[in-house]
C-alpha cells in the first residue's frame, strides 16, 4: 500500500530498517542463543578447500569451490565506536544512482543472493552466484549462472550473453574473504574496457570484528578491505576510491585496463597478506571512513557522462582526462 507514495526503493530501506530493529529488540529481550559468548559468535565461515588450484598469471582460479561454510572460529577484538558522517545513502540507492547517471550496455554481477542488487539493472546483465535464491523481480535481460565465479571466469565464453560488449558496469560482492574478492577484480576487469566501473562491496568495515575471516551475526564485511591498498601500491593507474555508503561501504575502481596482467603476475607474492588470520586490524583511516567520498555527491559529479561518451573508441589517455577530477577526491 506504501509503494505508490513513498516509491519501491524507500519502501525496502523501510523494510531493512524494521527488521533491523526487530533484530535488536530480539536479542535484547531474548537468551543468546547457542554458540554465543557475549558479543563473539562461533558461526563458522567459508575456507578455501585444501584442493584448490592456483590461479594462472591472468588471475583466474578454476575448481575454487565456495559452497562450504565451515571452518574453525578465530580470534577477534572489539574496537571503539567509529566517527564517520552518517551516509547520505545506502548501498543499494548508490547503485541504483551508478544505474541511473552510467546508463550501462551491459551489467555483471558476482554474488547474487536474492538478487535486490540484480534487480536495479534494465539491461543485458550476468548474474553469478553458486547458491542464488532470486526473490527480487528482476526487469533485465538477464543470465543467471549458478556457479563459483571462478569457475565462471575459466570458461572461454563467459560474457558470450552480451554479445562481444564489454562489461560497462560490474559489482562485486561475492565471498566475503579478501583472496576471493581480488581473483574477482582481477578476472572483471579482463572483461572491461577502460571507461567501465566497477564497484567492491564490503571495503569499509566498522570493526574488528566485523571484518574477520569467520563470520560473525549481523553485519559481517570479512577482510576485503585487505584489497584496496593492494590495488593503490600496485596499480597506480587506477582510481580506487572509497564511498562512505550504509552499511559497510564500497569502493568504486575506474580507470581501468583489460590488458594489464600485474594483478595476476602478482598473486602467489600478495596471497599472503590477502590470507592473513584473525584477528583482523582494520586501519583507522578505514573505520573512520577518512577520505570516502560522499555518495550523492559522488552520484552528481560529470564524470560519469564523460565515461558514457567515451565508451566507443575509448583509450587510456582520454580516461585519465576524464576522471582527474576522481583522483583527486
Amino acid at each position: 500500500m506504501l509503494e505508490p507514495v513513498v516509491g519501491a526503493e524507500r519502501l525496502y530501506d523501510i523494510a531493512i530498517a524494521e527488521r533491523r530493529l526487530r533484530r535488536t529488540l530480539a536479542a535484547k529481550i531474548g537468551p543468546p542463543p547457542t554458540g554465543w559468548r557475549g558479543d563473539t559468535a562461533t558461526t563458522a565461515a567459508p575456507q578455501p578447500p585444501a584442493t584448490e588450484q592456483r590461479p594462472p598469471a591472468t588471475g583466474g582460479r578454476p575448481g575454487d569451490k565456495r559452497e562450504d561454510k565451515k571452518s574453525s572460529p578465530a580470534a577477534r577484538t572489539r574496537r571503539p565506536p567509529q566517527t564517520y558522517p552518517t551516509p547520505t545513502l545506502s548501498r543499494r540507492q548508490f547503485l541504483s544512482g551508478l544505474h541511473r547517471v552510467l546508463q550501462p550496455r551491459t551489467y555483471l554481477e558476482i554474488g547474487v543472493s536474492n538478487g535486490r542488487s540484480l534487480a536495479l539493472s534494465r539491461v543485458p546483465s550476468i548474474g553469478v552466484d553458486p547458491a542464488f535464491k532470486v526473490t527480487a523481480p528482476i526487469g533485465c535481460d538477464v543470465q543467471l549462472v549458478r556457479a563459483t565465479s571462478d569457475d565462471f571466469f575459466a570458461t572461454s565464453d563467459a560474457v558470450a550473453h552480451f554479445g562481444g560488449t564489454p562489461v560497462d558496469f560490474a559489482f562485486i560482492d561475492g565471498l566475503h574473504l579478501a583472496e576471493f574478492a581480488y581473483r574477482d577484480f582481477t578476472n572483471v576487469e579482463r572483461l572491461c574496457s577502460p571507461s567501465s566501473v566497477v564497484v567492491l562491496d564490503d571495503m569499509l568495515p566498522r570493526s574488528d570484528e566485523e571484518a574477520a575471516r569467520v563470520q560473525i551475526r549481523g553485519g559481517w564485511a570479512g577482510d576485503v578491505f585487505k584489497v584496496v591498498e593492494i590495488l593503490r601500491q600496485r596499480r597506480p593507474d587506477l582510481v580506487v576510491l572509497p564511498v562512505n555508503t550504509e552499511p559497510t561501504g564500497v569502493v568504486v575502481v575506474v580507470g581501468l585496463d583489460p590488458h594489464s596482467t600485474v594483478l595476476g603476475d602478482i598473486y602467489d607474492e600478495v596471497l599472503e597478506a590477502l590470507e592473513s588470520p584473525d584477528p583482523q586490524h582494520v586501519p583507522d583511516h578505514v573505520i573512520n571512513r577518512k577520505g570516502a567520498a560522499d555518495a550523492r555527491e559522488l552520484l552528481d559529479l560529470p564524470v560519469w557522462s564523460d565515461l558514457r561518451r567515451l565508451r566507443d573508441g575509448a583509450d587510456n589517455h582520454a580516461v585519465a582526462k576524464a576522471i582527474a577530477e576522481l583522483s583527486a577526491m
